[in-house]
């Protein structure tokens, strides 16, 4: 399957003004061979703290990603703040959102993953409720684990993933003067769990002054970059083979001698 990552801005808090900028690009990835099209954290709305910023989950966001999707007969995600349906206004955080991870297909299908790791120095545990468990998704011949920005930091939930995850989705508000970890911590992902990662980051300056610089990058299963931009808005595309998975961990048989998987497994 091709992935392409879009490396784009973000209209603060403007959902409407992001949507007309990013049907152009979602069009550009998929003439360029793209299956599935992977946009930013919070693609619609830039990591805002605003209250009152959430929609119902099937909202505006979820919609724009299922109509790219049936357009253009290709898996389309991005995060969104999204107040789950079963939220009880008035419940000690019931009225939160949720920063969700929206996977639309071709086929109308939608499905969830919610960040489980609210990023607390930015005051994100105030303003969003934490998932509670990872999802993967079968995806044609891929199995796709998704995860948001800030879970890179925890390797436990990707080792966790990794015996039925091929490829990891991060997509990220990631801001530049961490960079180095972030394009430290892609590779690291891939290469302990022998997987893809694609981290698809966002590139301007935020709302709130904050700058992002991109390094939107795809890294193979041996942790090489097949492809990867910074600065400028662009498209990042690369093919991802289920084989290749197999065989790496066919060839160098590292995820058994992980003890802590191994116990958790029997």
């Amino acid at each position: 399957m091709r992935i392409a990552a879009v490396q784009h801005d973000i209209v603060w808090e403007d959902r409407d003004a992001n949507f007309a900028r990013l049907a152009p690009q979602v069009a550009r990835a998929v003439a360029a061979g793209a299956e599935f099209v992977l946009l930013t954290e919070t693609f619609s709305t830039g990591f805002s703290m605003t209250p009152g910023l959430g929609e119902p989950e099937g909202g505006p966001s979820s919609q724009f990603l299922a109509a790219q999707a049936a357009e253009h007969d290709v898996w389309v995600a991005g995060s969104c703040p999204e107040i789950a349906p079963s939220a009880v206004p008035g419940e000690s955080g019931g009225e939160l959102p949720y920063n969700s991870l929206v996977l639309a297909g071709p086929d109308g299908t939608t499905h969830r993953y919610r960040k489980l790791h609210p990023f607390t120095h930015a005051g994100e545990h105030e303003r969003f409720r934490a998932g509670e468990k990872p999802v993967t998704l079968q995806i044609g011949d891929l199995r796709i684990t998704p995860f948001i920005c800030y879970d890179l930091r925890f390797a436990d939930v990707f080792w966790d993933a990794a015996p039925e995850t091929d490829v990891y989705l991060v997509p990220a508000n990631w801001p530049s003067p961490r960079r180095l970890h972030w394009q430290t911590l892609l590779q690291a992902r891939a290469i302990e769990n022998q997987a893809y990662v694609v981290g698809c980051n966002r590139v301007g300056t935020a709302g709130d002054g904050t700058e992002h610089a991109g390094d939107t990058r795809i890294v193979s299963p041996m942790g090489e970059l097949l492809a990867t931009a910074a600065g400028v808005e662009t498209i990042v595309l690369a093919d991802v083979d289920p084989a290749e998975v197999a065989a790496t961990r066919d060839r160098l048989r590292f995820l058994p001698d992980r003890r802590g998987l191994r116990d958790r497994r029997g």
